[in-house]
């Protein structure tokens, strides 16, 4: 929910309850994933950066794919025109979403080189970019865990002096996380991206 939203469920709890009950009604027949894609369709047409980014990652949860998200703007492009649509992919390109990439999209994954091993010390975390990729790096006796930078809740980038011992705390809305599991400790209930690893010949490599 946006943060104007929530102000006004505070401030006038009747008027917006009606309105809730009104949203819900309305869609009572689609399933989460049709209506996750349609508001994300109604953000984009209205432009509002913070409602569309907070459906689009609504729309993946509900179990849309990032083709099935493309398919339903260009399909909605009599309403929204081209102009509105660019307008929501240049979005789309700021928050370097890993599902929405082109390699992701076109099956060109693989194995990227993060460094050599011997500049991962032991129970430290890094942030570090490679391949046009912004990461956190922790290394455990058994492994290294690689991240994604970004919060999952909005895809903020979270900066290296966002990280407090083994806490990783996104500064937009202060969701935790524990660099050692991954999980979200509070704030939320999505977990940091992951992606596999695995040492070759003293170099660490990550997978997407």
């Amino acid at each position: 929910m946006s943060e104007a939203l929530d102000y006004l469920l505070k401030v006038r709890p009747e008027a917006m309850g009606h309105y809730f009950r009104f949203m819900a009604e309305a869609g009572r027949h689609l399933d989460p994933k049709t209506r996750s894609l349609i508001s994300v369709i109604t953000k984009v047409h209205a432009q509002t950066e913070a409602g569309f980014k907070q459906y689009l990652k609504r729309a993946l949860k509900d179990g849309a794919r990032p083709a099935e998200v493309l398919d339903a703007l260009l399909m909605a492009f009599p309403a929204l025109g081209l102009t509105k649509i660019i307008w929501a992919i240049d979005i789309l390109l700021d928050m370097d979403l890993p599902e929405f990439r082109a390699e992701a999209l076109t099956g060109s994954h693989d194995w990227h080189e993060l460094g050599a091993i011997g500049e991962f010390e032991l129970g430290d975390t890094v942030r570090i970019e490679a391949a046009g990729k912004l990461l956190f790096v922790h290394r455990t006796p058994e492994a290294c865990l690689v991240y994604d930078a970004h919060c999952p809740h909005r895809a903020t980038a979270i900066p290296a002096d966002a990280l407090k011992g083994t806490r990783l705390i996104c500064p937009k809305h202060r969701w935790e996380f524990d660099v050692v599991t991954g999980r979200c400790l509070e704030g939320g209930d999505e977990n940091l991206r992951q992606y596999p690893s695995k040492i070759v010949e003293g170099a660490l490599l990550a997978f997407w």
